[in-house]
C-alpha cells in the first residue's frame, strides 16, 4: 500500500462525513484531532464537500483529509483540486480508478462481489471500500469473497452498519485495513454543534482500535 493508505491503515477507522455547512469545516477538525482521530473521510454527498476538504487541507494538515462518495469524472478533479489526498467510491468505475491515478489521488474504489475485485485489482487498486459492508453479508461474506484473491494482499476499508460494537469483528480479518465510522460524526451531530460529542465518539473509536489490536 502507499504511505497514505498505510496511514490509515494504522489508524484503523475513518469517520464518513457528510457535513452541510462549510463553516463547520474547522470545528469538526477540532473534534476529531481531539478526540486523537487524524483522518476524515468527506463525501460528495453535499454542496460543501470540495469547500470543507480545501479548508481542512490549508488549515488542518495534521488531519488526513480525503474524499468519499466520488461517483464522477468531475468531483475527482474538485477533490484533487481541493487538496484531498485520498479518495473513495462506493462502486468500481474505471473511468474514476483512470482520473484519480492520472490526479494523482490515492484511491480505493468500492467492490461488493469477487468481479469487483477482479476490476479493481487490475487496474492496480490494492485498496478497496467494501460497500455496503453489512447488508452485503457482514465480515464472513468480505473473508469469502476476498479468499481467491488472499495471496495478492489485497486490504479492505469496509463501511455501512458498521458500529462501535462491530468494529472487533471486521478488524480481527487480516484483510480489513480500516473500517468506515459513519456513526462518529452524522449531519445532526453537526447542526446540533455537537462537537464535544464528536470528540467523544471519536475517542471511543481510537480506543476501540486499540483494545483490538493491542
Amino acid at each position: 500500500m502507499t504511505s497514505v493508505f498505510k496511514k490509515i491503515a494504522e489508524i484503523g477507522v475513518v469517520p464518513v462525513i457528510a457535513i452541510e455547512d462549510a463553516a463547520h469545516a474547522r470545528p469538526l477538525a477540532e473534534a476529531l484531532l481531539k478526540g486523537g482521530l487524524g483522518v476524515a473521510e468527506i463525501t460528495f454527498r453535499t454542496d460543501a464537500a470540495a469547500e470543507v476538504i480545501e479548508t481542512l487541507s490549508r488549515d488542518c494538515p495534521e488531519l488526513l483529509t480525503g474524499a468519499g462518495t466520488i461517483l464522477t469524472r468531475e468531483q475527482a478533479e474538485r477533490a484533487a483540486s481541493a487538496g484531498a489526498t485520498f479518495g473513495l467510491a462506493p462502486g468500481f468505475d474505471p473511468d474514476i480508478v483512470d482520473a484519480a491515478q492520472a490526479l494523482n489521488i490515492e484511491f480505493a474504489p468500492g467492490i461488493m462481489t469477487p468481479s469487483d475485485i477482479s476490476l479493481a485489482a487490475a487496474k492496480g487498486c490494492r485498496l478497496m471500500k467494501f460497500f455496503p459492508a453489512t447488508p452485503a453479508g457482514g465480515p464472513s461474506m468480505l473473508k469469502n469473497i476476498n479468499a481467491p484473491f488472499a495471496h495478492m494482499g489485497l486490504r479492505f476499508v469496509p463501511t455501512g452498519g458498521v458500529t462501535l460494537d462491530t468494529m472487533k469483528d471486521w478488524l480481527a480479518l487480516p484483510e480489513v485495513a480500516a473500517v468506515g465510522g459513519t456513526w462518529i460524526a452524522k449531519a445532526e451531530h453537526m447542526r446540533d454543534g455537537d462537537w464535544s460529542g464528536i470528540a467523544e465518539r471519536a475517542r471511543a473509536a481510537v480506543a476501540r482500535v486499540g483494545e483490538i489490536r493491542g
